[in-house]
């Protein structure tokens, strides 16, 4: 014996179960990316997958008596160190507002 049950039925039967079991109803089966929020996130694997990388900057700046040397960070600060002495280097930093460019050209 089958009885037919009306859509508007049906729909309120699924809202209910939606409230019931705390799930999201989504009549119109829009895209919600519901999927994708659920799952596990995957980036504390990855990081444990991949050992830490050694910075020789950091180790450098930790062990200053140890005598470690960063030959790239060297080379630029005498690289930085020739360019200031040729006049090519960085302009001085203004100290107040009234040094700086800015307000110099608005004036």
């Amino acid at each position: 014996m089958a009885t037919n049950i009306t859509p508007s039925r049906l729909a309120a039967l699924v809202k209910t179960r939606c409230q019931i079991f705390q799930t999201a109803y989504n009549p119109t089966s829009a895209r919600t990316g519901a999927k994708y929020l659920r799952a596990r996130l995957r980036g504390p694997s990855m990081v444990k997958y991949y050992p830490p990388v050694a910075n020789i900057a950091e180790l450098a700046r930790t062990y200053k008596n140890a005598g470690v040397v960063d030959f790239s960070e060297a080379q630029r600060l005498k690289d930085v160190e020739d360019k200031k002495r040729r006049g090519k280097g960085a302009p001085p930093k203004a100290r107040d507002k009234g040094q700086s460019r800015r307000t110099a050209r608005r004036r």
